[in-house]
């Protein structure tokens, strides 16, 4: 378990998957990296016009139907440094599964988060939820990975 002030050095936190891994290839993987990188636009983009979701954080969740409702709880977070480090990622059929950690002003872990998508033909994102815990951590970005199919890389 890794703690919610517990530091890591950025050279720990995998900046993307190696080349061949799920995580690569992953469209919540893209979302994350484009919301974190400022361009909420484009990370809108992967998601459907009538998206249904579920954001779950520690005492309340955010539930809506459509990308607008995206929108409006991402822009409700304010200028925030934060981004999420996906360690392991796995698709089956239509279904998507990325696990990770919430790291904040680049060296604090704060939590870990499970997501899993819907995705369409289209490759748009019509069904997403995420949960994320500030307290359990099933696994780190500074762990050695297990699974070669959804490596980190160091």
């Amino acid at each position: 378990m890794t703690a919610p002030d517990s530091a890591v050095p950025d050279s720990a936190v995998p900046a993307s998957a190696a080349p061949g891994s799920t995580l690569s290839d992953s469209t919540l993987v893209t979302y994350y990296s484009r919301v974190d990188s400022g361009d909420l636009e484009a990370g809108l983009t992967l998601l459907s016009p009538d998206v249904t979701f579920a954001i779950l954080l520690p005492g309340s969740a955010v539930r809506g139907t459509d990308r607008d409702g995206v929108r409006r709880y991402l822009e409700g977070r304010g200028p925030i440094d934060r981004r999420h480090v996906p360690t392991h990622a796995t698709r089956t059929g239509e279904l998507e599964f990325v696990y990770g950690a919430v790291v904040e002003d680049g060296v604090t872990i704060t939590g870990h988060f499970l997501a899993s998508a819907r995705i369409d033909d289209d490759g748009l994102i019509t069904g997403y939820q995420v949960a994320f815990d500030p307290e359990l951590g099933l696994v780190s970005p500074t762990l050695a990975p297990t699974d070669p199919a959804s490596p980190t890389r160091d």
